[in-house]
């Protein structure tokens, strides 16, 4: 299975440095979590254009640095850049795709969807309090399952990640422990014992796959590529819900994307008997006076066929495209604002 996940990802880099080799390429760094959904329209895109798309998945963190040093077109986070950042780099912000972060486990003899866990007892697995699956605790939220006496392995993100900071934003939604002690963030300090960090989304599925035992946290993308075992999570209406990409839609369905400066919003333990809690979007950092106005140019009339014929190919990989409504919003109140 590790062998296979692999293979996916290395096929997506050759499609997306294929496109590369031709002139006009676009150039973009940053999160993993949306990787498979850009290397997918890269793909689609080179095919009708010709401009291929060179995006090296690195990390929020990676991103981050990439285009504040200048080095890639535009940069790609899940974790929001503050709207005084975004100032005082002269960037601009917006969301690309919208997608959720899944609860994965290697356990032998449970389908997807078949245990459940609450975020309150999933920030004590964390914190290193539940070390064990057949503890009290989880045993509780899963009567007639015969949970094993195997030791919890938390498995997390070794590289600064937005996808990270998307989960402990959750995690410390729920729990007043995790808030006080560990907190939200693109890299924390790990308090289990157990944990085991891995690079990318790539390497946190690929540890859970080898540790038996082993949780671990990732974009649903890659639970789907890799038949992944993930956990239904108790939302914020009390509702046990299963991560697609109509929780996760439901939880975006609140959203006020201009409340924030850089539109940089939240949308963890969103209300709503269907949301899925831990829903997020991923964004795209540009320069407002970009060096190379071309290759900027390139980039938006990119996002600009995604975002009008990307849809299908989103909703194949369970992420949820942006309305219709939005995308408009986005090219008259931030595309406006990068000089051509």
């Amino acid at each position: 299975m590790k062998r296979t996940f692999l293979k996916t990802v290395a096929v997506a880099l050759a499609a997306l440095a294929t496109g590369s080799a031709f002139a006009a390429d676009i150039t973009g760094a940053g999160a993993t979590f949306p990787f498979p959904m850009y290397a997918k329209w890269a793909e689609a895109y080179k095919k009708e254009t010709g401009v291929g798309l060179n995006y090296q998945s690195i990390g929020s963190s990676g991103g981050i640095r990439q285009i504040r040093a200048k080095t890639v077109a535009f940069g790609a986070s899940d974790a929001p850049v503050s709207g005084a950042d975004l100032e005082k780099d002269g960037m601009v912000q917006f969301p690309a795709i919208i997608g959720g972060t899944v609860p994965v486990v290697n356990l032998d003899g449970f389908k997807p969807g078949e245990l459940r866990v609450t975020g309150p007892v999933l920030a004590e697995m964390y914190l290193g309090k539940i070390t064990k699956w057949n503890d009290a605790k989880l045993a509780a939220l899963n009567p007639g399952k015969s949970l094993p006496d195997q030791n919890i392995t938390i498995v997390h993100r070794a590289d600064g990640s937005g996808t990270t900071f998307n989960w402990t934003d959750y995690l410390t939604s729920v729990s007043k422990e995790w808030a006080d002690t560990v907190g939200k963030g693109a890299a924390v300090k790990w308090p289990a014992p157990s944990s085991v960090g891995g690079k990318g989304n790539e390497g946190v599925a690929a540890n859970v796959t080898r540790v038996k035992g082993a949780i671990g946290y990732v974009e649903y993308a890659y639970v789907k590529k890799n038949h992944m075992t993930f956990l239904q999570l108790q939302n914020a209406d009390g509702k046990y819900v299963s991560p697609d990409d109509k929780t996760f839609a439901a939880a975006a369905a609140s959203a006020d994307w201009f409340s924030v400066p850089g539109m940089g919003i939240s949308m963890v333990n969103a209300k709503g008997a269907d949301s899925w809690p831990v829903s997020t979007a991923s964004f795209i950092l540009m320069y407002k006076d970009p060096a190379d106005k071309a290759q900027s140019a390139e980039v938006l009339k990119f996002f600009d066929w995604a975002f009008k014929n990307g849809k299908a190919m989103a909703s194949e990989l369970d992420y949820v495209p942006l309305p219709d409504s939005l995308t408009a919003d986005i090219r008259s109140k931030v595309w406006s604002q990068i000089k051509k």
